[in-house]
């Protein structure tokens, strides 16, 4: 994959770029990412009339020129499901929880799948009655951000003096948000907001200072008989907004809880890799693992010629 940025006004980014099909895009998307032209004169305008290849590579051409418009100008053009520093962000989060903390968040988890190789183990949630052999279970993961914990600590707490706000005390990683006012969370909104500008400006990464600050229930996805999907949804999910990222994992056996943190840790690599496999892109050399990521980079993998079995830890084909 080849692009530049072509240009920049009040309300748009301009992106040329050549898929590795060798196949030219005009793309102009708004800030937050929504894409409100895109031409190519190879494959037909309508998806209907594309065959599966070409549908493939004219998404991984919109999914690229988010990813460039993001590294190059800093805007928020990513969904959360593909953007691998956020990803990412949650595995290293992951790995700082202590063993009771990984214990509460995902201790439900492992003891889902773990059911069904061991029939001592409660299973938290009942299997749908339509999953057939074909079920996952989902978790969404919502991270957090300490100020006092980044390289914008300075600017923060300066901020945050200016709101009348006490990070030392009302730490926002330990604030109950139903203790604050109307005002109070005014208040936090707008801190967070000119934090999030600071941050930007200072460069600061996902990974710096980020946390896992709450997870979802269980759900499940799964195929009927008949292949058609269905998703419950979780009994509870502390979030209005998009999760940071959502684990998804069939029951394989986990075997121990030490194996099953091992094993969400690989997960959330192929996560990654999906990001920059389904852009059209070679993976950081960390991230050329094999096994499941998403559901939907999975089925790309098993569909779509265009790819190796990056899915099958089994396989022989090498990575990219």
């Amino acid at each position: 994959m080849k692009a530049i940025i072509t240009g920049e006004n009040d309300e748009r980014v301009g992106v040329n770029l050549r898929d590795n099909n060798d196949t030219e895009h005009v793309i102009e998307m708004e800030f937050d990412g929504e894409i409100k032209y895109h031409q190519c004169e190879t494959y037909d305008d309508k998806a209907a009339n594309r065959t599966p290849t070409e549908n493939e590579y004219n998404e991984q051409a919109r999914k690229y020129a988010r990813y460039c418009v993001y590294l190059e100008r800093g805007y928020d053009t990513l969904p959360r499901a593909e953007h691998p520093g956020r990803i990412n962000a949650v595995r290293l989060a992951i790995q700082d929880l202590s063993d009771p903390e990984f214990e509460e968040l995902f201790g439900d988890f492992y003891r889902q799948i773990r059911s069904y190789h061991d029939y001592d183990t409660d299973r938290p949630i009942s299997e749908p009655p339509l999953a057939s052999d074909h079920v996952l279970y989902r978790q969404n993961l919502y991270l957090g951000l300490d100020p006092l914990e980044t390289d914008v600590v300075a600017g923060a707490q300066e901020m945050a003096d200016a709101y009348g706000l006490d990070l030392a005390n009302d730490s926002v990683t330990e604030q109950a948000v139903d203790t604050l006012s109307s005002a109070d969370l005014d208040e936090w909104r707008a801190f967070a907001d000119d934090l999030a500008s600071l941050a930007a400006d200072e460069n600061v990464t996902l990974a710096d200072g980020t946390y896992v600050d709450a997870v979802s229930s269980l759900y499940a996805t799964y195929l009927d008989d008949s292949g058609e999907q269905h998703t419950s949804d979780p009994e509870y999910d502390p979030f209005e907004r998009d999760p940071d990222t959502v684990l998804e994992l069939p029951p394989i056996d986990p075997r121990s809880i030490e194996d099953f943190r091992d094993y969400l840790d690989h997960h959330l690599k192929c996560q990654v890799r999906d990001c920059f496999v389904r852009m059209g892109v070679e993976p950081p050399e960390e991230f050329r693992v094999l096994g499941n990521g998403r559901l939907e980079a999975v089925a790309a993998y098993k569909l779509l010629e265009m790819y190796p079995d990056y899915h099958d830890s089994d396989t022989e084909t090498p990575l990219p």
